[in-house]
């Protein structure tokens, strides 16, 4: 899993059948500062976030796939919880 903030939505009026239903958002993976890192993607939400939340993206097919269709959908990257808050304990030097 990757911490990730919403970006926004994914408006299509033409779609592969089994993205019907499905929200799509685009992601962009964050630190755990919640600077940006790496390139945006677009994940399917299970969580109902909006925009600017931080979240929790699982971005592996298969797990993509047994949470919103079958082993042969084309599901990628799946949303799957939204972020309340981020600690980050400090290293101790020795």
């Amino acid at each position: 899993m990757i911490l990730c903030r919403v970006k926004g939505n994914v408006v299509a009026d033409v779609k592969y059948p089994c993205f019907k239903g499905h929200r799509l958002l685009i992601t962009q993976p964050v630190d755990e500062h919640g600077k940006d890192i790496g390139a945006s993607f677009l994940a399917c939400d299970t969580a109902q976030a909006a925009p600017g939340d931080v979240v929790l993206v699982e971005r592996e097919g298969n797990t993509a796939r047994e949470l919103l269709g079958t082993k042969d959908d084309p599901f990628h990257s799946v949303i799957v919880g939204i972020v309340d808050k981020v600690s980050v304990e400090k290293k101790h030097d020795r």
